[in-house]
């Protein structure tokens, strides 16, 4: 029988941590997810519940904002920051939150609207290639 503070990881963690890994799962894919999360360093494992819990904890709490809102606003703030490794991980993973092809589109324009041109061009090749990627893979 098992001491109480025995318990495997995944029984000790708070439910909010649990609920944000279910949507970053949810989200990005459990291929994604297992590849961040397979190094079996404490410090790498501490340092993804972390980005999971304030991250994707913000996605998991609830309130009005929708999956689809959340992964818009997701992908406008990548977009402005420059950071379009992230934008790209977030823009293809975005149909699994409800966005379409057609609302991405209009973001671009949002994005060079209010960010600018070039953080508009970054995010419209990413979306380009993206989409040619997706058209090339077998079905």
């Amino acid at each position: 029988m098992r001491e109480p503070d025995e318990q495997e990881p995944e029984e000790r963690e708070p439910d909010e941590l649990r609920a944000a890994r279910a949507m970053r799962r949810a989200v990005l894919g459990d291929a994604y997810v297992d590849g961040m999360t397979a190094d079996p360093d404490p410090a790498s494992r501490e340092f993804q519940d972390f980005i999971t819990s304030m991250a994707w904890g913000a996605w998991a709490r609830g309130g009005p904002l929708t999956p689809r809102d959340r992964s818009l606003l997701v992908m406008a703030m990548t977009a402005a920051l420059g950071r379009m490794e992230e934008f790209r991980l977030h823009a293809g993973s975005s149909h699994r939150a409800g966005v379409t092809d057609a609302e991405i589109d209009e973001l671009l324009f949002q994005i060079a609207g209010y960010c600018g041109a070039p953080a508009g061009v970054a995010a419209r090749r990413t979306v380009r290639a993206l989409r040619e990627s997706r058209e090339e893979a077998p079905r």
